[in-house]
């Protein structure tokens, strides 16, 4: 008889536990080192939490791993960071990679929890995102306390209740343009952050990385990241709304090897990933036509400069295979 207790994993669940485990032992190296580099006791606290959190996750991933007779990914281990390495980051930046890692994580825990149904699994996805939001909570408190968060634009609220009455609404490209709305705004100023930290990460991941292709791929991203910064930023100058502040001078002189190109290389990626997101998401969502339309062409060039990254890691051997579906030719072909 066929035991009905014993439920087996959905390619979903396969997907996020695997995508959870590769993204935690790196956020584990990164962690590992700046905990060791870390001057502002409060910064630290939040810092030890997170790794209170990954270790715990990791635990409970190799759990389900081995009970699944699922091969533990190789991830990233204590050969992919110097944790000794001298101070490559500011406090203040480090708080701020931290906020912007814990939305990325509350993105993915949610989409997780959509599709996961094991109770195991949806117990695990609960607490990770329970934790990020925690996070988020710390974090906040410590920028606003500090002065240093940087608040999306405030504007006038609206006088009454409004309908769109005209095709008008949509215009961009000639005549009169109407007003960016407040979702609008809402995805330029978050595009414009997340490109300051990508370029301030650029930055630094260059100065640190040893292979002369993986340095000239990053300094090729930092121009990216600069000319969309630029381009979005443009969009909220021009409405007379102020937009978010690079992160360069958060990054130190520092040249001696922290992180290993792997990891960069990795890490790089895995931000293009969810900048593509973002950028269709924006897109969606902004019905003035000049605006969306910027969202559209910029896609492509990110997109290639993600392959491209790709290429990187598969020349090298690494870039861990996800979990696949059988093929069902080769199976039959096989005898």
């Amino acid at each position: 008889m066929e035991d009905k207790t014993k439920i087996p994993l959905t390619a979903a669940e396969m997907s996020s536990l695997w995508t959870q485990y590769i993204n935690d032992t790196l956020a584990l190296c990164v962690n590992r080192y700046f905990v060791e580099n870390v001057q502002d006791e409060e910064v630290r606290s939040v810092v030890d939490y997170s790794i209170k959190n990954i270790d715990n996750n990791l635990s409970v991933m190799r759990d389900l791993f081995e009970k699944e007779n699922f091969p533990i990914p190789i991830g990233f281990t204590e050969k992919d960071v110097n944790p000794q390495a001298p101070k490559l980051f500011s406090d203040t930046f480090i708080t701020v990679y931290l906020k912007n890692m814990s939305l990325l994580v509350m993105a993915a825990s949610s989409a997780a929890l959509g599709l996961a149904t094991r109770p195991d699994v949806v117990a695990f996805h609960e607490n990770v995102l329970k934790d990020a939001v925690t996070m988020q909570s710390l974090i906040r408190t410590i920028l606003l306390n500090q002065g240093t968060y940087i608040k999306p634009p405030y504007i006038t609220p609206p006088d009454e209740v409004n309908f769109v009455e005209k095709q008008h609404f949509m215009a961009g490209f000639f005549g009169h343009k109407r007003s960016v709305t407040t979702i609008e705004i809402t995805h330029l100023y978050l595009n414009v952050q997340t490109n300051a930290i990508g370029r301030a990460l650029m930055i630094a991941f260059s100065q640190i990385a040893k292979d002369k292709e993986v340095k000239e791929y990053l300094l090729r991203g930092k121009g990216i990241a600069q000319k969309h910064m630029d381009i979005f930023s443009d969009f909220l100058k021009k409405e007379d709304l102020p937009a978010p502040m690079g992160w360069d001078s958060s990054v130190t002189d520092v040249t001696s090897p922290i992180f290993s190109d792997k990891l960069i290389m990795f890490h790089v990626t895995g931000m293009i990933a969810a900048g593509i997101g973002n950028y269709g998401l924006a897109m969606a969502a902004s019905p003035r036509r000049d605006i969306g339309a910027k969202y559209a062409s910029l896609l492509p060039e990110i997109a290639h400069y993600a392959e491209d990254g790709a290429n990187i890691l598969i020349k090298n051997r690494w870039l861990e295979e996800p979990p696949q579906a059988d093929d069902r030719d080769q199976l039959a072909n096989q005898h």
